[in-house]
């Protein structure tokens, strides 16, 4: 029995805890929070302290063990003075105390004389530690109310949902991040949004400018701004060039040193060169470029056309 309400107290005061975890992320939930993120510290201190009272408790009945014995040799008479042949172990004590179950031989004492079929009416009290609990939870109702309504800590059901909302938005970010290092030549997609189109200028200064001039006219490398290509204009052809350099044209692979978003950025960033029509261009290198329209279909290939130049 006595297993059975340790037992229970650990797993109430753990759902409690639990319990309290939406309201331990708004800013009045500092204690709750605390307690939150410190569970199992919480839990090996109780341990702890419940093997300090049961070490406690053999202390002491070693101790009564000895004064029993002490008492035998000096004699019945003595130990009936002192008291100790109905003492019982401080547990056992305490049980009784938290139930305050009246013995059989005093229920007459508490019984109101209703009789049904044999069953008698006591008037019992209720158990101490069932009018502790009630009592705890009355406390715990009030200071909550207080803390969390009445103290001015600015705590309400629209901020939490806020915060909540907040939360979900940085999941959903980060997620989206992963989305997005996720891609690779066979998954690339076109982006024409602006953020990521000033990202790709940012990345293709700092890395392509060299080799492919300031406004993809060509310098050491192809010319971004005509419609001729080496190994292909279109968005995978061009991540995968990117992602796997050409060697032997002297272009390193850029797998290494930018993520496959980056390179998707870039890759987006140099299209629109096309038909820009800079100063200076390189001559044309490779094939002759022409996208797929929409009358062709979205699964269509694009047309490629001979030629002995492009980029």
């Amino acid at each position: 029995m006595k297993k059975s309400i340790i037992t229970a107290g650990f797993l109430g005061a753990t759902t409690m805890i639990y319990g309290q975890e939406a309201a331990a992320s708004s800013s009045g939930g500092d204690l709750l929070n605390f307690l939150y993120n410190n569970i199992l510290f919480i839990l090996a201190g109780l341990v702890v302290l419940g093997i300090f009272f049961t070490l406690l408790s053999l202390v002491n009945k070693l101790f009564e063990l000895q004064r029993i014995k002490l008492m035998q040799e000096q004699g019945i008479e003595a130990m009936e003075k002192a008291d100790l042949l109905d003492k019982k172990p401080l547990f056992t004590r305490l049980y009784d105390w938290a139930w305050s179950i009246v013995p059989v031989g005093e229920e007459n004492k508490v019984d109101l004389g209703h009789n049904y079929d044999g069953i008698r009416e006591l008037d019992n009290r209720l158990p101490p530690w069932w009018l502790a609990i009630m009592y705890g939870t009355m406390v715990w109702a009030v200071v909550y109310m207080y803390y969390y309504h009445w103290s001015g800590n600015e705590w309400s059901s629209q901020q939490e949902y806020e915060m909540e909302m907040d939360m979900a938005e940085e999941q959903k970010a980060r997620f989206l991040a992963r989305m997005a290092n996720a891609v690779d030549e066979n998954t690339v997609t076109l982006l024409t949004d602006e953020k990521s189109i000033a990202d790709g200028l940012a990345i293709y200064t700092a890395n392509c400018l060299v080799c492919h001039g300031s406004q993809g006219e060509g310098l050491v490398g192809p010319n971004f701004a005509d419609a001729y290509w080496v190994h292909g204009g279109d968005i995978k052809d061009l991540f995968r060039t990117i992602k796997y350099g050409v060697p032997e044209k002297g272009m390193i692979s850029w797998k290494s040193q930018l993520r496959p978003a980056d390179m998707q950025k870039v890759a987006s960033y140099i299209l629109t060169f096309q038909g820009t029509n800079p100063p200076n261009q390189k001559a044309p290198e490779g094939e002759l470029y022409v996208p797929a329209t929409s009358e062709e279909g979205e699964g269509s290939e694009p047309e490629v056309l001979d030629s002995s130049v492009g980029n």
